[in-house]
């Protein structure tokens, strides 16, 4: 029988509203006896919506840093988690896509000792991994991505959530050797844009460890999460954006326009909807697969519509690297 560590649940892959990043694999909270069902859609339909708004959200935040020349990631993350905040309240009174707050029991001590650290890593985790797209190619960033499964083992090692065996190991070394294979091989590497990056996959494996450490046994889907951390997360960004950007990013607002920022947002919080429901139609695998899909299509896109360069040696790398995660899965890992 395996023991109570060997039990924990840390998942490998999270939704990411301001980036799009990853299929969600946390399962949905027990409805209640009185709760109505919520509207499913089949894996052939909502998978493919998920890709597209992922994939969407991702490029659309490079084109506005990149060629709209809008350089404040905190400004923007902010203003998708003010929006979000409230369109969870919106559909809280207007569906029932959110019944699972009733079921969350989020209590006040709760709030200030779980949910608020958690917010603040996730917090850290949108703005750093915003900020590494003025620095890094769309591309790039995917490739580096890859490595938030090891860094969740690593530190699932260091606080003994789960104890190291050799399939674990091999899958390190592999996601491990195939990142670092593709950075070697970036033609356009910038340090800088590196060791953000690098931070923003720190604070996110942080943010999921701490999860399972403060909230275990507790089960909500990305819109009832969003709903809790969206209005923390956003109050944190507001006190470091006078320090971040100041006051820049609202004398830059006329040459973006009200309406890119309107549907830049909307497609982000669309994402987390098609969330919802992508959770319930498929096993951690088939998700992790539609995820490195999506993977490949975005680095393809980012090749076509940026001009992005990639050198056969990254390739080959990140090959690798995704070979270690559906390991990870077809293992029999979280």
């Amino acid at each position: 029988m395996a023991n109570e560590k060997d039990e924990v649940n840390i998942p490998l892959n999270s939704f990411d509203e301001a980036n799009g990043d990853h299929a969600p694999v946390s399962p949905l909270p027990a409805p209640s006896s009185q709760a109505k069902p919520k509207p499913k859609l089949s894996a052939t339909i909502i998978i493919p919506i998920w890709i597209v708004l992922s994939s969407c959200v991702i490029i659309y935040n490079k084109y506005i840093y990149s060629a709209m020349n809008f350089k404040y990631p905190v400004f923007l993350v902010t203003w998708h988690l003010i929006f979000a905040a409230i369109g969870t309240r919106v559909l809280q009174r207007t569906t029932n896509l959110l019944d699972g707050v009733k079921d969350a029991n989020v209590t006040k001590d709760k709030f200030i000792y779980s949910i608020l650290p958690i917010g603040f890593l996730f917090s850290g985790s949108l703005v750093l991994s915003n900020s590494a797209y003025l620095h890094l190619s769309v591309a790039f960033i995917q490739m580096l991505k890859a490595f938030n499964p090891v860094a969740i083992l690593l530190i699932s090692f260091a606080f003994r959530l789960q104890e190291p065996n050799r399939k674990l190991i091999l899958i390190v070394l592999m996601i491990s050797c195939g990142v670092s294979i593709a950075s070697y091989g970036e033609l356009e590497f910038d340090i800088l844009g590196f060791i953000i990056q690098s931070l923003a996959v720190i604070f996110e494996s942080s943010r999921l460890v701490m999860i399972q450490l403060l909230l275990h046994g507790q089960k909500m889907d990305p819109l009832v999460s969003l709903h809790y951390y969206a209005p923390v997360c956003a109050a944190i960004n507001l006190l470091i954006l006078p320090f971040a950007e100041g006051l820049e990013p609202f004398y830059a607002l006329s040459s973006v326009g009200f309406w890119v920022f309107l549907s830049n947002a909307l497609i982000a919080f669309s994402l987390n909807v098609a969330a919802v429901f992508l959770v319930g139609v498929g096993s951690g695998l088939i998700l992790t697969l539609a995820g490195v899909f999506k993977d490949i299509l975005l680095i393809t896109g980012s090749v076509l519509i940026f001009g992005n360069s990639i050198a056969p040696l990254q390739v080959f790398g990140y090959s690798i690297a995704l070979a270690g995660l559906v390991l990870f899965k077809t293992a029999g890992g979280r």
